[in-house]
């Protein structure tokens, strides 16, 4: 063991908190498929024990079918809805709770055996008990989101959705730091690059546009003016105020496409910007510049997944790719954030 564990480092703990990482990110993909499904609305109790099971019999189908009757989605959107078509979305909203459940238990039992076994470094043991935190808090407010859609709305409320799905990112971001500095330890002398403010700007760029994007899927906004760069023929959109401010940034279609728009231009020559300079850059190590050069490959590719999923009206598909490429972005600005801060 001592060539993979010391002080300051344990790649076991290491590889553990990518797997975690990679969890992560399949539940915002399961997450994004449920949403895109209309199937978040399904379950209409929350159960974090007993509800690890899916129902046994016929009758506890039945009776789980009964529950989703009485919110306004069946009424409203769902009133022909058979039993079979009600399975159809409970399996995506019972895979995307249960995916969460697995998330918890793969996270919990392993933290308290490393720390049994006093595997953790010290200077990440109170990050790792943070995240345990957090994993617990992103249950209570997925049932928050959820609870929003049973009484009043056919769909969740938009605030809880991003509130729901930057957490999970939040998490998963710090997933992926800990885990490199697990597996490659403290930097034995840490630089002041310039580069840590701009990637750690970057970063947060990044995260923000995600959360704009989750305005964007709470209200369907995606539905609406499909064509590019125009919006109805028109560069600002003609229903872009909203009830106020908050009715404005939050529940206005013309508002939330048009901020997500203009967000994904800036990244789009940021991510750009950052490649060509990290290249020019001498003193910047060489597996920074590389990280810079897929960053911008994925920043193109996932502009250009953007408009496609836009103008095709979003497609369960390419909305579940677009989803996954946002994850896929935050996870590689955040190894150029904390690669750079190493040389």
């Amino acid at each position: 063991m001592t060539s993979f564990l010391r002080s300051d480092r344990s790649r076991p703990v290491a590889i553990w908190l990518f797997i975690v990482a990679a969890m992560v990110f399949s539940m915002v993909v399961v997450g994004g498929a449920t949403r895109l499904t209309d199937s978040g609305l399904s379950i209409t109790q929350w159960q974090p024990i007993m509800g690890a099971l899916p129902p046994m019999s016929d009758q506890a189908w039945r009776e789980s079918f009964e529950l989703y009757k009485q919110i306004p989605q069946y009424h409203l959107v769902n009133p022909d809805m058979t039993l079979e078509g009600y399975k159809g979305i409970f399996w995506w909203e019972w895979a995307h709770r249960l995916l969460g459940r697995t998330v918890g238990v793969a996270f919990a039992i392993p933290f308290i055996v490393f720390l049994i076994r006093r595997d953790i470094p010290r200077r990440l043991i109170w990050r790792c008990a943070v995240m345990l935190g957090l994993g617990g808090l992103q249950g209570l407010v997925g049932w928050w989101m959820v609870s929003s859609g049973l009484s009043e709305r056919v769909s969740v409320a938009p605030e809880r959705l991003m509130t729901h799905l930057g957490l999970a990112l939040a998490l998963f971001v710090v997933l992926i730091w800990t885990a490199l500095d697990a597996w490659n330890g403290a930097p034995r002398v840490e630089e002041r690059s310039p580069w840590r403010g701009w990637a750690l700007a970057f970063l947060g760029a990044v995260f923000f546009q995600s959360l704009l994007g989750a305005l964007v899927a709470g209200n369907d906004a995606g539905l609406v003016y499909n064509d590019w760069p125009l919006m109805n023929g028109r560069l600002f959109p003609a229903d872009y105020f909203g009830a106020g401010l908050w009715g404005t940034i939050a529940h206005s279609h013309g508002a939330v496409q048009l901020h997500h728009r203009l967000m994904a231009y800036a990244l789009f020559v940021a991510g750009i910007a950052i490649a060509v300079i990290a290249r020019r850059d001498r003193p910047l190590a060489a597996g920074s510049k590389a990280i810079a050069t897929a960053l911008a490959v994925i920043v193109v590719l996932q502009a250009s997944l953007g408009v496609w999923t836009l103008m095709a009206a979003v497609p369960i598909t390419l909305g579940v790719l677009h989803q996954a490429g946002a994850a896929v972005l935050l996870a590689v600005a955040t190894a150029f954030a904390w690669r750079v801060r190493r040389a």
